[in-house]
């Protein structure tokens, strides 16, 4: 029984008595090229010139005699194309990338499969033409644009393909397809130099023609990595190409026999695991790992991790053990999974988003946020970042101009760079990033910092690559278009790990794993849409199209990755499968279908074992916190009294003593933020300030029908300018802003329409508004100063009682100006609005002498609700005894605060 494939292949050889030394090998990769000269180094007894082994892309290439042009110089060229075409309405550079790339991967598989371009693009034409939105029979502007595109793709492709053939240039199906049409008696095996052809699967139209041609000219081997349990199995997809093969190659029906393995049953060690998300995946390889090093019998070097998401790259290298010395990564990182791209692309971002008012505070705070501009800040003679992005959170700055820019000296030439004060072409765009580069390079030399300058140069070169392309362009003139381009090389490009490829842990993707063999094998992220990747539809060609002209649809590359599972754990003694147990639209849905074909396969029932893993969650009870008023904090809490007790205070405190001390006594509020949408405490302080403005001339008289209705035309004016006080720079002309101005115009209309239908039923009198009231309290059992405070919004007085009025923006229920038991008052929060209303009425009673008054609040949210008048047991009038009892409630509730002996002990609830 052979290890490998690659051994099985040289062993036949040998038994055939084939030379080594004179043979072409053509495989898959060229990754299994290296692998297969180790083979054969490994079992010389002299020295040989090593055999020729290419990779089917570079043998198909040399029969052609044409270069591999890289995807970004077709996609430039078919645009170019596409351009010039004749087409009336041509999309502009940056839209047409979005599709271009699909078109070309169309025009490689019609290539790729011997297909006439001019037959199956007529037809995809003609089904348009069908197909199209439009049920009138006169065909309107649009509808004529867009069939006109698909009347001229086979002019489009003729056009396309000549040019680049012209150039000696191709992409992969047009240098197969040309190979083909020259395959003549020349390119055949030589008598004393055997072609093999190594552990294939699913070749394409061209790639078969050719592997025949040889076939059939004599002196070629073709080896199969082929199980026969897939084999003669006649419905398993793993063997669904080589069976055809078999089926309909003349060489198999009139000379040969493909020669299946046997490795498939062998006795192995199949452990399949589900584990809760992608990093968990990682962190149970890594443990995995940790064991397998720990133990004996398990060899390193013969294991590979299989990741069939290839984005759970950078998280699986965090989770190797370190205690593994040799790690070989084939798979290189994507440049635009790096944080360098991103700050490259957040900056290419600010430049496209500046308009006439600037440059918009949401870009610039994410590219200030970014890690790599935070190093070129904090080497500047300020850190212009950290400053700017607090200036912008203070200052509420919609959009950063050049004015603001002025305030930060001795940076003027970074910020230039950044914030360019004219509008910049892209290769102005290049020109300002290399110049960042240069910076961080100097930065980082300085710090030895050798991985970061490896990440510097990976983009500076790409960079130079992508002004070179400009240069060749006449088409690529606007950021946006520029911005396309550069994803798409950045997804191209990546940064390659050096390593030693035939020693340590092998970490790979599936299609590298292609001809290779491990006794371990370790596979993650065996999920549904990602293995096998299922239905996607990255093709202008319909379904049945692709059936008609037998081009390959979902379900034959469904096929081929089930062909490399099962390939990779063919021969594997210990096999571990791994997959996310919780269905996920990014990262894949239920556990693959392979799975469930090896759970129900019952000639593999022994040795397989199935269990669910998840992170070992320990919850410990965490006691509350508890701050013991001692110290400091005991100093500050008498501080805090002195300057005074606010409403809102107290009823922080109700609601959860820390609350009380991170709001109140250390003023840690929310994170300030820039209000592109605005806040709920900035919306109520508008709407106080904007009624203090319409009724401040009222204050002392009586409010009638003709004063009040007088207030309305003046709603709208006092309301804007409270949104440039409040909130400067802001353009309530559009947008969000919009909307909140004319809700809060809505606000104070319907409030004044309420006060016009009062006045009608009483006689109303305007005593006071937004007064501030404070009152030093005596509380016998503390032996510092207390003192009270709050603003009453409004006072006045109804057919000759006195009324205290709170305005709140925010949901109120008359259930919380209600009290039946007042101990509820200082312990249940609900009731802190019925507490603040008491707070206003006793600082009022203090300072006049009243015997009673009524208390009630009025929320905008429910106006047509009226009035929520304070009640104590369904009574709304506010006497002495009232005040009385809240007096002594108060008191207890602030002793409480207060005292030494008792913590401010946190509320779980």
């Amino acid at each position: 029984m052979h290890e490998t494939f690659l051994e099985y292949v040289l062993d036949d050889l040998e038994k055939k008595q084939l030379p080594i030394a004179s043979c072409t090998f053509v495989l898959p990769s060229k990754r299994s090229g290296t692998f297969l000269k180790r083979h054969i180094s490994q079992r010389l007894e002299q020295n040989i010139f090593c055999p020729q082994i290419l990779s089917i892309q570079d043998f198909i290439g040399d029969i052609s005699g044409l270069n591999q042009a890289t995807n970004i110089d077709l996609l430039l060229l078919l645009f170019d194309v596409y351009k010039n075409s004749g087409i009336k309405q041509h999309d502009d550079f940056s839209s047409f990338i979005k599709w271009g790339q699909t078109l070309l991967l169309d025009f490689n598989d019609i290539d790729g499969y011997l297909i006439p371009a001019k037959d199956i693009l007529n037809y995809l034409s003609a089904i348009k033409e069908l197909n199209h939105w439009s049920l009138k029979k006169e065909k309107t502007e649009i509808i004529e644009n867009y069939l006109q595109l698909w009347g001229s793709l086979e002019r489009i492709y003729q056009e396309f393909t000549s040019t680049l053939l012209e150039q000696k240039r191709a992409y992969q199906g047009l240098v197969q397809r040309v190979a083909v049409e020259k395959l003549d008696k020349s390119h055949v095996a030589h008598p004393e130099h055997p072609v093999i052809f190594v552990g294939f699967n699913a070749l394409n139209n061209a790639e078969a023609t050719i592997i025949q041609h040889y076939l059939e000219h004599g002196n070629t081997y073709v080896y199969w990595d082929i199980d026969s349990y897939f084999l003669n199995d006649p419905v398993h997809d793993a063997g669904l190409f080589i069976r055809n093969y078999q089926r309909e190659w003349p060489y198999y029906i009139h000379q040969s026999k493909i020669e299946p393995q046997n490795s498939f049953l062998t006795e192995k060690h199949i452990e399949i695991t589900g584990v809760p998300k992608s990093i968990s995946q990682t962190k149970y390889v890594g443990q995995l790992l940790q064991r397998m090093d720990s133990e004996k019998g398990v060899d390193l070097q013969n294991t590979a991790v299989i990741l069939a998401d290839e984005t759970l790259l950078d998280p699986m290298l965090k989770a190797v053990p370190k205690d593994i010395d040799h790690v070989n990564i084939t798979m290189g990182l994507p440049l635009n999974k790096t944080v360098l791209y991103s700050f490259f692309l957040t900056f290419l971002e600010v430049n496209i988003g500046v308009s006439d008012r600037g440059w918009f505070y949401k870009n610039v705070l994410e590219l200030l946020a970014n890690p790599y501009l935070l190093t070129i800040s904090s080497a500047q003679k300020i850190d212009f970042a950290r400053l700017m992005a607090k200036d912008i959170k203070e200052g509420n700055w919609l959009y950063v101009t050049e004015r603001t820019l002025t305030k930060y000296e001795g940076v003027e030439e970074t910020l230039s760079i950044l914030f360019p004060k004219k509008s910049i072409n892209p290769k102005q765009w290049i020109h300002n990033s290399l110049q960042l580069i240069q910076k961080l390079k100097d930065i980082y030399q300085a710090q030895q910092n050798s991985l970061e300058l490896e990440y510097l140069y990976r983009f500076y070169s790409l960079f130079n690559q992508l002004d070179q392309y400009l240069d060749g362009v006449d088409f690529v003139s606007e950021l946006k278009s520029v911005k396309n381009l550069f994803k798409q090389l950045a997804s191209m490009e990546t940064l390659d790990f050096i390593g030693e490829p035939l020693t340590g842990l092998q970490i790979m993707g599936m299609l590298e794993s292609r001809n290779l063999d491990f006794k371990t094998v370790i596979i993650t992220s065996v999920n549904e849409g990602i293995l096998p990747s299922g239905k996607s539809n990255n093709s202008f060609i319909p379904f049945d199209v692709k059936r008609d002209y037998s081009l390959p649809t979902y379900k034959e590359k469904d096929a081929i990755y089930t062909y490399h599972f099962y390939r990779l754990i063919q021969r594997a003694k210990n096999v571990y499968i791994i997959y996310n147990t919780e269905p996920d639209v990014l990262e894949g849905g239920e556990k693959s279908r392979l799975i469930t074909q090896l759970l129900t396969d019952e000639n593999l029932k022994p040795y397989i074992h199935h269990t669910i893993s998840s992170p070992q969650v320990k919850i410990d009870p965490r006691p509350p916190v508890e701050l013991f008023k001692q110290g400091a904090l005991l100093e500050d809490i008498k501080a805090f009294a002195l300057n005074g007790f606010s409403p809102t205070s107290l009823t922080n405190y109700i609601k959860n003593p820390i609350d009380f001390y991170t709001r109140n006594i250390l003023k840690i509020n929310d994170l300030e933020e820039v209000e592109e949408n605005i806040a709920a405490n900035t919306f109520g302080t508008i709407v106080h300030d904007s009624l203090e403005q319409l009724y401040t001339p009222l204050v002392g008289t009586l409010l009638t029908k003709d004063n009040i209705s007088a207030l309305k035309p003046k709603v709208s004016a006092i309301v804007e300018q409270q949104f440039q006080g409040t909130l400067a720079g802001v353009d309530i002309k559009k947008g969000k802003y919009l909307l909140v101005y004319n809700v809060i115009v809505k606000y104070l209309t319907n409030f004044i329409e309420l006060e016009l239908e009062e006045v009608k039923k009483h006689q109303i009198k305007l005593l006071a508004l937004e007064q501030k009231y404070v009152e030093k309290l005596n509380i016998p059992s503390l032996d510092f100063p207390i003192t009270l405070k709050g603003t009453l919004d409004r006072v006045d007085e109804v057919d000759g009682t006195l009324r205290i009025i709170d305005y709140k923006t925010g949901k109120v229920e008359p259930k919380n100006v209600k009290i039946t038991d007042w101990e509820e008052l200082i312990t249940n929060y609900d009731k802190s609005k019925a507490f603040q209303l008491l707070c206003y009425a006793y600082l009022y009673a203090k300072k006049h002498p009243v015997q009673q008054m009524k208390a009630g609040i009025y929320s905008f949210k429910s106006l047509s609700q009226g009035l929520f008048s304070f009640t104590e047991d369904k009574n709304p009038i506010i006497d002495q005894q009232t005040l009385s009892t809240f007096e002594r409630y108060l008191n207890r509730l602030i002793c409480e605060i207060c005292a030494v002996e008792i913590p401010l002990t946190e509320k779980t609830d």
